[in-house]
């Protein structure tokens, strides 16, 4: 276990919206995001930028913001190259990297990258293995880089705990969060994302949530760990009702967002990273970051 980690601070941005602009000017979002407080930026690897690559580019357009993937997808890279990658970027921005790695979802694995996902758990156990003793004879960074894992359910909870620095939760509401710390045990970081919708109408509140959310609820690991908190069949299908998009997405007044997160970390967060979600998912919502930061008083 990787028993120091990275000082991330309390709250976080997540976003995937710098993929769909040009790297220059990614960069110069980031740095706004750094101006603003927050103390991490978290970014998806998906069908977009190579996820190390982009965070180069983020951490050399600012300063001191740290810069998290959330996450990294396993099957991306072999164990080798993701530990030299991980490796470079922590000895070039010592205490500014850290890789969140997970199994990410089959579709992404088996279609798109044609890998076996047959056993996801036991890979991600050999693939930790495998980065632990992999080869890597360049400078290493003073301070020790480090892994936290894209964790929902009890075993690789467990795993992320005993064998990285913590856990990397997403789309989970704050009672998940609860579950997660008690698996885990108070040492291992607990970094948690959480979906904001700054709209208090709540029919467009809601339809601004489901269009975001539409591709999650598609996909089996996260609905079965909304199954595992006890959301039902009738409750998921259909988009899901509104209790479980009021349970996944905060919507509502400043005041309802600033809830939610202190929820998560009465719960035993120690971190949020927070997503604003857009009716255009790819609009950049800076204005959103702005009223947050002021309203945590970060800035």
């Amino acid at each position: 276990m990787q028993n120091s980690h990275i000082n991330i601070g309390t709250y976080g941005i997540w976003t995937g919206t710098l993929d769909a602009v040009p790297s220059s000017l990614a960069g110069e979002h980031a740095a706004e995001i750094e101006e603003l407080g927050f103390g991490a930026l978290w970014i998806p690897e998906t069908v977009f930028r190579e996820v190390f690559v982009h965070s180069a580019l983020l951490l050399g357009a600012t300063e001191g913001l740290k810069v998290a993937t959330g996450i990294a997808n396993r099957y991306g890279r072999d164990a080798v190259t993701c530990a030299a990658a991980q490796q470079t970027l922590a000895e070039a921005f010592p205490g500014r990297f850290l890789l969140g790695l997970g199994v990410s979802h089959e579709h992404l694995v088996s279609k798109i990258r044609r890998h076996d996902y047959s056993r996801p758990y036991s890979a991600m156990v050999e693939y930790l293995a495998d980065m632990e003793k992999a080869l890597f004879f360049a400078p290493k960074g003073d301070v020790p880089a480090q892994t936290v894992l894209a964790a929902l359910g009890p075993k690789m909870l467990e795993l992320a705990a005993t064998q990285t620095a913590g856990a990397h939760p997403y789309f989970v509401p704050p009672e998940h969060t609860a579950y997660a710390r008690g698996i885990m045990g108070s040492e291992p970081l607990l970094a948690v994302e959480q979906m904001v919708v700054l709209e208090t109408d709540p029919v467009v509140a809601r339809e601004i949530a489901r269009k975001n959310m539409a591709i999650y609820m598609g996909l089996s690991n996260y609905t079965n760990n909304l199954r595992r908190l006890g959301y039902t069949e009738e409750e998921l299908a259909d988009g899901g009702s509104d209790r479980v998009v009021d349970a996944v997405v905060a919507w509502g007044s400043m005041d309802d967002i600033l809830t939610r997160v202190q929820a998560h970390i009465d719960a035993g967060a120690d971190h949020v990273c927070i997503q604003t979600l857009r009716s255009d998912p790819n609009a950049v919502p800076l204005q959103d970051w702005r009223d947050i930061a002021a309203a945590l008083g970060l800035n």
